[in-house]
């Protein structure tokens, strides 16, 4: 959380983060993911180590939610550390920013692909290059096996 702080919009950078939500916690489920979120305007940081000990994850400005559309501003972002931080900005192409319902939830998308998205038991997910962040793949694979995930949200 630290060295993604510079990366936060201005109004967020000195803010306090705390923990929502942990798989060594609470366990895998994206069902208690989304009851684990913060207030609806709180925004939200996903941060996720694959099994090959890759870290990645997505930054949203709105709660993770489970929605049955699109939801999320401009202010969305990816980021890898491989090796070190690579923050992957919003294109200005679509707005296909957060997305999620019990059995998956989606990071960016366009034309079929998403830049990020984890399945309804955490156990598995994937990244692919998108329009919405035109990022690079996110952990060595395209499709991983999570490690540990872990969301937090502002104090």
């Amino acid at each position: 959380v630290p060295q993604l702080g510079s990366q936060l919009p201005p109004r967020l950078a000195q803010q306090p983060w705390h923990l929502l939500y942990s798989t060594a916690r609470d366990g895998f489920s994206l069902r208690t993911l989304y009851r684990s979120g913060a207030q609806p305007d709180s925004p939200a940081l996903l941060l996720i180590r694959d099994r090959e000990g890759q870290a990645f994850g997505a930054f949203s400005a709105s709660a993770i939610r489970s929605s049955s559309g699109f939801y999320g501003t401009g202010e969305t972002f990816l980021f890898s550390f491989c090796p070190e931080l690579k923050v992957f900005r919003w294109t200005g192409r679509n707005e296909f920013f957060v997305k999620g319902d019990v059995n998956l939830l989606m990071v960016g998308g366009g034309s079929g692909r998403f830049g990020l998205w984890l399945d309804g038991d955490l156990h598995h997910g994937g990244s692919q290059p998108c329009e919405t962040f035109d990022n690079e793949t996110l952990s060595h694979r395209e499709e991983f096996c999570i490690q540990d995930l872990e969301m937090w949200g502002l104090a």
